[in-house]
């Protein structure tokens, strides 16, 4: 009841505002049309005034003239009288007098200044609460899902031109058709949109599906959400596996970096916690959440840790088919940084490019600068600029493993391959560190590079 009443007071409170605003501009334009008026007439006054003022100076001319007439009739020297007449009739011709026009220079007629309402009257009689919008409807065939971008579009069932605007509602979910009512990831709001499409840009796809809905709204009130639709965001979603890292790598999900003591940190606490000298997997840990299908509980079968000269880290999702896209952002400071792709029965001892079971971009910066593409042993010269963040595409059934800078797209290199085993996302780094970023879909500019055939150019031939 209570809120019943507060929306009723905030309504007759709203149209109170509304009415108040049409009377003020009505008031204005009187004020605006009277004053219009008033000028008008100051304009014709001034005018009839310079009239009459020309009038008087004219009678007076006149009466000049008929004095001087007066005084010719009266002369008695008949010789004198021509003279006289001539000096009249020029003095008549230059007179004001007689070039004066008693006609009015304006008129007294004001009538296109008056004002006819009828037509506004109607319109104001006329005049209706406003109707709540209909619900939109979502045009799936016309919607697209690209480069980590969504664009919605919708259309109104009946043409309201009484829309001021849209509002956007979307959410994460991995629960394909009809939204559910509880879900765990909040609505997002987008509000104020203008036009019946919509492109949401620099999404990360961490979820399977995406729900959407609209609603209309005019000056007064918003409408019904539309039907919720859902659709489907495919891209690469891993972590690293925290696992398989080298001692002396600070793993945090999705970021690395190199410590110089965690060996012995990690050796000691592990000493005290168990008495043994491995540390134990924080696989289980529940912040990691319900592994997917293809997420391995661990990913290395439970074997040891990469040591020695290994600074590995692994990720935690198999790839085994289909085309996948991921980018590094790594420290330049850092003396090595590498970036590929492993088996899972890398050796861990083995380094990334070093054996046929690893394909790798390497940055070394220790001692002399080298930027190289390696494979079982072999080392290719790339020559391009180093980036500072890579992208990496896999296209598992091709065999295709291609590496590019991921914020120009260029191409940097391609191993053409025949991936006989699922691959893992792999990294190394050494006195550094690097960021990784998942949920990324196959950019389009990459996809029409391969379909250009880029991969088979003379300039990113595969290591053999």
């Amino acid at each position: 009841m209570e809120d019943q009443r507060a929306n009723s007071a905030k309504v007759q409170e709203d149209l109170e505002a509304e009415f108040q605003s049409l009377f003020s501009l009505l008031e204005e334009l009187k004020e605006g049309m009277l004053m219009k008026i008033k000028q008008d007439r100051a304009s014709r006054t001034y005018e009839l005034q310079n009239q009459l003022a020309a009038c008087t100076r004219a009678l007076e001319s006149s009466e000049e003239l008929l004095e001087t007439a007066n005084q010719t009739l009266q002369a008695t020297d008949s010789e004198d009288f021509p003279q006289a007449a001539k000096q009249l009739k020029d003095g008549v011709t230059m007179a004001p007098a007689f070039r004066l026009s008693l006609k009015a220079k304006v008129s007294d007629n004001m009538s296109h200044l008056m004002v006819d309402f009828a037509q506004e009257r109607r319109m104001l009689q006329a005049l209706k609460f406003l109707p709540v919008p209909s619900a939109p409807v979502i045009n799936l065939a016309e919607s697209l899902v690209a480069d980590n971008c969504v664009t919605l579009v919708w259309r109104m069932p009946d043409e309201d031109s009484k829309i001021d605007h849209y509002v956007l509602e979307y959410r994460r979910t991995n629960f394909e058709g009809p939204p559910r009512l509880k879900e765990d990831q909040p609505w997002m709001v987008v509000e104020g949109i203008r036009q019946t499409e919509y492109t949401l840009t620099g999404l990360k796809f961490d979820m399977k599906y995406m729900n959407f809905r609209v609603k209309a709204c005019n000056k007064a009130v918003a409408g019904e959400f539309s039907e919720p639709v859902t659709l489907e965001t495919p891209a690469f979603m891993f972590r690293l596996d925290a696992s398989t890292s080298h001692q002396n790598l600070r793993v945090d999900d999705l970021s690395v970096e190199w410590d110089a003591m965690g060996g012995k940190v990690q050796d000691i606490k592990a000493r005290e916690k168990d008495g043994k000298g491995r540390t134990a997997s924080p696989v289980n840990s529940p912040a990691r959440g319900t592994p997917s299908p293809k997420r391995i509980p661990s990913g290395r079968g439970g074997r040891d840790r990469f040591t020695a000269e290994s600074y590995t880290v692994l990720g935690d999702t198999l790839i085994d088919g289909g085309e996948h896209y991921w980018e590094v952002h790594y420290e330049p400071d850092s003396k090595a940084f590498g970036v590929g792709v492993a088996y899972r029965s890398l050796g861990r001892f083995e380094q990334l490019g070093k054996t046929a079971a690893s394909w790798c971009l390497h940055i070394n910066n220790w001692l002399q600068v080298s930027f190289t593409a390696k494979h079982a042993n072999k080392a290719k010269v790339l020559d391009a600029p180093v980036p500072d963040c890579l992208g990496v595409h896999c296209d598992f059934h091709q065999g295709l493993l291609s590496f590019y800078n991921a914020r120009t797209k260029q191409l940097l290199h391609t191993f053409k391959a025949k991936f006989t085993q699922p691959l893992l996302p792999a990294f190394t780094v050494w006195c550094g560190s690097f960021q990784v970023t998942t949920g990324l879909q196959v950019p389009s500019s990459v996809r029409c590079l391969q379909k250009r055939g880029s991969a088979t150019s003379s300039s990113n031939t595969s290591l053999t």
